[in-house]
């Protein structure tokens, strides 16, 4: 069976639609004589008319209304698919920096709604121990720790710092919470003094702090998701972000040790430096209202 040449669709869908040659000519930027070379060709790539002329134009016959049924729909599909590609090939890649933290405990569980409601966005997450806003690019969106004082003011507060000790439920089992000076501890370590709230700064602000120097044995980790992970296993108690560990206490499998401290101002912050890419308004707004979310 012999292929039916198909180079000569779009020009015969147009003819019809317009139902002339030269207008036809003028919309795909073609000279009059190369659309009536196509239109000869397909007729003959068909053996009978497609077209009937006449002093007003040209209008497709029996045979010609079946094939631009046919045509119409493909050509308007091809229209639609290469507008989709190129929209996605021009696409810009939204950049997200973080730490180890942010990106897995609180982003990673959610990132799924953020594809829901943007299927076609390109997301690459930059994770590291520390981000580094030098290293932001123009464009580029960052979930840092810190206080708004030494943020500036172009920092957006997603996350407020609130910390509760948290241990796993098996390991609180027969030991009383709050009863700190005779439980191990689990640390995460950090420059001094800490940014954030530690043992030593927990343990102060509830008037607690001779429990630390009777601490049961050090365990410390360098990223905060180890420090859960060892909470997870119930290798002692750390103190839980809320925000980061909201999911793990709402299924349970972490449990308060001790009451609850806040930080004002301080905690994780949205930063994005100009200029701001109407293609990251999605990614911003998104960050705001699942911070919101409870």
């Amino acid at each position: 069976m012999r292929h039916v040449d198909l180079g000569w669709m779009r020009v015969f869908v147009e003819v019809c639609r317009a139902g002339s040659l030269s207008e036809a000519a003028r919309l795909l930027n073609l000279t009059q004589p190369a659309v009536s070379y196509q239109i000869r060709r397909a007729e003959a790539e068909f053996g009978t008319a497609l077209l009937t002329r006449g002093y007003r134009g040209v209008a497709p016959t029996e045979a010609g209304e079946a094939l631009l049924a046919i045509l119409t729909r493909s050509v308007d599909q091809v229209d639609e698919l290469a507008a989709r590609l190129r929209r996605k090939a021009s696409a810009a890649v939204l950049r997200l920096h973080t730490d180890y933290a942010f990106s897995g405990l609180w982003l990673i569980p959610r990132i799924h709604r953020f594809r829901d409601a943007q299927p076609e966005a390109d997301l690459q997450i930059i994770a590291s121990q520390h981000s580094d806003l030098g290293q932001l690019q123009p464009g580029d969106i960052a979930v840092v720790f810190g206080s708004a004082a030494t943020l500036g003011p172009e920092a957006t507060l997603l996350i407020e710092e609130r910390v509760v000790p948290v241990c796993a439920p098996h390991f609180a089992q027969g030991r009383s919470a709050g009863a700190f000076g005779a439980t191990r501890l689990i640390h995460l370590d950090s420059p001094h003094p800490a940014a954030w709230f530690d043992w030593r700064r927990y343990l102060s602000a509830i008037g607690r702090a001779g429990d630390l120097a009777r601490d049961q044995g050090n365990l410390r980790f360098n990223t905060y998701s180890l420090v859960i992970d060892a909470a997870l296993a119930g290798e002692g108690v750390a103190l839980g972000w809320r925000g980061l560990v909201d999911p793990l206490l709402a299924r349970g499998q972490l449990v308060r040790f001790g009451p609850e401290r806040v930080a004002p101002g301080q905690g994780y912050h949205m930063i994005q430096r100009a200029p701001h890419e109407p293609a990251t308004q999605g990614l911003r707004d998104w960050l705001v209202a699942e911070s919101a979310r409870r």
